[in-house]
């Protein structure tokens, strides 16, 4: 068990198998700073090797989840010889990791989405494995609107939402509800903000009831088959399954179905 810091910038606990991260810089709307990303990519390094831990819940503490890139960090970075240059370079890089290390983690990872998410923000919404939002929750791709085009978040918009609606959000700056994320995909629901907490527990707690061994597996090869053409697929996603098959809970799994009994996994 992690206990929270109340100082820290991300806190962690742990509420059985299920890990608990919450951005906690509320002033600055939990925006990805250079200790917000330092902090994600250690804690997201971390549960990577944290075979206790079967599904994480990702939320941003005060009045909204998360609202992209701390711009006076850029701003102040312009300053250097180069411009900024070497540093925003360095930046996009370090984001682009961070987003990368959620589809690595064996776990699932969830996003709890509450006020806003905005650029960078709206990024990480779509690089979580699940979202679950807040109604009345506004997402957008806003950087056009101060002549800085959202490229690096259109990567992980575009493979969640539909070709032109993405464009429609990065050409135009323009928010979208929660209603509207849901019925694009980019979130799998919105909830009133009352049931927000409960429902993405909920959902947690149903995929750590999972086994392990079968999610890990599944959430490679799903990220793994969705890029590949499709008979390459089919003939990866059978070399998985058959690797699955020979595991010897799902063996467990398949008998305790046929006997209508609860299986008792090792892992």
């Amino acid at each position: 068990m992690h206990e929270e810091d109340k100082m820290a910038i991300l806190e962690r606990h742990d509420t059985g198998a299920v890990a608990h991260l919450r951005m906690n810089a509320p002033e600055r709307l939990n925006a990805l700073s250079d200790e917000m990303l330092a902090a994600l990519q250690s804690a997201f390094d971390a549960l990577k090797e944290d075979r206790s831990i079967r599904a994480v819940i990702l939320s941003g503490a005060g009045k909204a989840f998360c609202a992209g890139h701390d711009l006076k960090q850029m701003t102040a970075a312009r300053q250097a010889q180069d411009g900024g240059k070497a540093y925003f370079k360095d930046l996009f890089d370090r984001c682009t990791r961070m987003m990368l290390t959620i589809q690595e983690l064996p776990q699932p990872v969830i996003a709890r989405v509450h006020g806003i998410a905005t650029a960078a923000g709206c990024q990480f919404v779509a690089s979580c494995d699940l979202a679950i939002a807040a109604e009345g929750t506004k997402f957008g791709v806003n950087g056009v609107n101060i002549g800085l085009f959202c490229s690096t978040p259109m990567v992980a918009l575009s493979r969640n939402i539909p070709r032109k609606q993405a464009f429609e959000m990065l050409t135009t700056g323009r928010f979208i509800d929660a209603t509207r994320a849901e019925a694009l995909g980019l979130i799998n629901r919105a909830v009133p903000p009352e049931d927000l907490e409960r429902e993405t527990a909920e959902l947690a707690e149903t995929i750590a009831s999972k086994l392990s061994a079968a999610v890990k597996i599944g959430k490679r090869a799903f990220y793994e088959q969705v890029q590949m053409p499709i008979e390459q697929a089919y003939a990866y996603a059978g070399e998985v399954m058959v690797e699955n098959m020979l595991y010897r809970d799902t063996e467990e799994g398949i008998a305790a179905f046929i006997e209508k009994r609860d299986p008792e996994w090792q892992q």
